[in-house]
């Protein structure tokens, strides 16, 4: 792959515009005279011209594209805005003000498939209700369709999601690797860095103490997913802790699992009311009970997104470290099927 060019002389600007590539994790070529820069003019990803060289750049009438960024750390010089125009910039980067901008030109520059990933958050009525395993269940489907999928486990106490789907010994990065990162991560990276199996990759928990999960890590984690995963899945704890808020903040849409059963009912709509207060895309997948299923949707006021029956073997799969069958004809596997078709945008 290509990198960024820089097209500069100033020294100085020159060490920032490479500290700053190196925050987004690229690599730059550098042009110190417009010369230099004209075989890759028209293949790098992004071009960051130094305000020092854009009357050299615009001599030489380069051919007009897009992703050019004038780059200067004087914001009083009146002549910027006719350099900018000079050189067909689309944009000009006053630094240090505009560094976390840039770092984000540089990290879209390096993506080599930008996608816009739907984050799709499962969370429990009560527990035992059964999130985790639609999660995974979810993932698995979309996965097996040969959508790129990213499943993320939020919920610390929860077991690991790598170890429902019998992956816990799988190498690659958990939580515990990721907790410390600020900032962009780049989506590619993260595909490489983690446990993934065909088009599933998954994010889980190291065993023993967990850490808490910041609320920028989470970000930075869905933000990457959502550029490199076709579907995000995140399982969600029924407490809502910083990283679980922000997880719902950005969501296309929520399905909490509801046991429809009177405690079942009454312990969904106490979660439902703290969801409620974070995203408003929120539907059920009903579980057995003695209620009726239509009585148990009205008295949790959401639309119903399906039914989830009882599967008796499923535990028993599950503990042996294989996973369900997912095919169009087992139950699992048309719920999933349908929920994917309707909470994903047409392909």
């Amino acid at each position: 792959m290509h990198r960024p060019l820089v097209i500069t002389e100033d020294h100085a600007l020159l060490d920032d515009l490479v500290r700053i590539a190196a925050a987004a994790g690229a690599q730059l070529d550098v042009a110190h005279v417009p010369a230099h820069a004209r075989p890759f003019w028209n293949l790098a990803p992004l071009i960051a011209v130094g305000a020092d060289q854009a009357d050299a750049v615009a001599t030489t009438s380069p051919p007009a594209r897009d992703q050019v960024l004038l780059v200067t750390r004087d914001p009083e010089d009146p002549d910027t805005w006719r350099k900018c125009v000079a050189v067909g910039a689309q944009a000009v980067v006053t630094l240090p003000g505009d560094e976390r901008h840039l770092v984000e030109r540089f990290a879209d520059a390096m993506e080599p498939d930008p996608r816009s990933g739907s984050i799709v958050c499962v969370m429990g009525g009560r527990g035992g209700a059964g999130a985790s395993v639609l999660s995974a269940c979810l993932a698995l489907r979309a996965s097996a369709d040969h959508l790129r999928t990213l499943l993320v486990d939020a919920d610390p106490l929860g077991g690991g999601i790598d170890a429902l789907l019998g992956h816990e010994e799988a190498p690659g990065a958990r939580w515990a690797d990721l907790v410390a990162r600020e900032g962009r991560i780049n989506s590619s990276a993260l595909q490489q860095a983690l446990p993934s199996f065909g088009d599933l990759a998954v994010l889980s928990f190291h065993r023993g103490e967990v850490p808490a999960i910041p609320a920028q890590a989470m970000r930075s984690v869905l933000e990457a997913g959502r550029r490199g995963f076709d579907l995000v899945v995140v399982d969600l704890p029924r407490h809502l802790d910083p990283a679980s808020t922000e997880a719902l903040t950005r969501a296309k849409t929520t399905l909490i699992v509801a046991t429809a059963d009177v405690r079942g009912i009454l312990s969904a709509v106490q979660v439902l009311g703290e969801a409620r207060r974070h995203t408003s895309d929120i539907r059920a997948v009903l579980r057995p009970g003695v209620l009726d299923d239509d009585i148990a949707v009205t008295s949790l006021g959401i639309p119903s997104a399906g039914s989830l029956p009882d599967q008796p073997r499923l535990t028993a799969t599950l503990n042996r470290g294989e996973l369900p069958k997912l095919g169009p004809r087992t139950v699992l596997g048309a719920l999933c099927t349908t929920l994917l078709r309707d909470l994903l945008p047409p392909a």
